[in-house]
């Protein structure tokens, strides 16, 4: 894959590239507040998705993000990128995303083909904000 040297230095760059300013304690437990919505009330898909859980987005920031990941509990537990890899290849830079925890403890990057919302063959992006967010999100 001719992309991931580029991909892995964009996902670098988001991990630790300043966070929009915001109160990080009211992102914690869903539902975050505007100008958040939930995604599967504006999207075909369902309200919890394994492995990414229950997603909140700011419409404004689409296709990229943050989504907020938030686990059965409601509680904050991932943020995701989705960027598209035409967008990527092309030259598009997504500086300055906000993160829903200054707090992360690992990072998965892995492809997707397209679904409702961001149709194009994309990257996903996962901070994970704990050592148990991984396990919580996938159920």
């Amino acid at each position: 894959m001719k992309f991931l040297p580029s991909l892995l230095v964009t996902a670098l760059l988001l991990a630790t590239a300043p966070a929009f300013a915001h109160d990080e304690r009211a992102l914690k437990a869903a539902p975050p507040g505007e100008p958040y919505v939930q995604v599967s009330d504006a999207l075909p898909l369902p309200e919890f998705i394994p492995g990414l859980g229950t997603l909140f987005v700011d419409p404004k920031t689409l296709p990229a993000g943050p989504f907020l990941a938030y686990d059965h509990d409601g509680k904050l537990s991932a943020t995701i990128y989705m960027t598209p890899l035409e967008d990527l290849q092309n030259g598009t830079a997504y500086d300055g995303l906000g993160i829903g925890s200054h707090t992360v403890s690992s990072v998965d990057i892995y492809y997707n083909a397209g679904h409702p919302g961001v149709d194009k063959p994309h990257a996903h992006i996962v901070l994970y904000h704990d050592a148990d967010a991984k396990g919580r999100l996938a159920e």
